[in-house]
C-alpha cells in the first residue's frame, strides 16, 4: 500500500468510527503521515447548535471540554483502528478542537516511523 492509499484508508476509517461512536462524522477528513506521526483532520465536527453555543466564552469551554472527552472515551478503539491499519502501536495520542473553525485536529505518534517504511 502507498503512503497516498493509506492516509486515505484512515481517514476512512476515522469517518466509520465518527459515525457509529459520536452519531454523526465530519464533512471533511484529511490524513497525513509525517515521520512517526499520524495527523488527521477533521472539518466540520459541530453542528450548528454547538456552533451557536460558541457564541460566549462559557459555551466554547463546554463545547471543547464535553468534545474533548467525547474522543478521549474512543482513546483505545481509535488506537486499535490505527494500529490495525499502519501495523505501528500509538503511543500518544493528542486532539483538540477549534470552536470558531469547527475543525478538530488529532495526532497519533506511533512506535515507529512509518512514514520511513512507506518510503523504502
Amino acid at each position: 500500500m502507498t503512503k497516498g492509499q493509506l492516509e486515505a484508508e484512515i481517514s476512512k476509517a476515522l469517518t466509520k468510527w465518527e459515525k457509529e461512536y459520536l452519531g454523526r462524522g465530519s464533512v471533511m477528513v484529511k490524513t497525513d503521515i509525517l515521520r512517526d506521526m499520524v495527523i488527521v483532520t477533521l472539518k466540520g465536527i459541530l453542528t450548528p447548535s454547538e456552533y451557536k453555543l460558541c457564541e460566549t466564552s462559557e459555551g466554547r469551554s463546554s463545547i471543547k471540554k464535553i468534545r474533548c472527552e467525547l474522543v478521549e472515551s474512543g482513546r483505545d478503539e481509535l488506537g486499535k483502528i490505527i494500529r490495525d491499519l499502519t501495523g505501528e502501536e500509538v503511543i500518544t495520542f493528542h486532539t483538540d478542537i477549534s470552536t470558531k473553525t469547527g475543525e478538530r485536529i488529532i495526532v497519533f505518534r506511533l512506535s515507529a516511523n512509518l512514514e520511513k517504511k512507506l518510503m523504502s
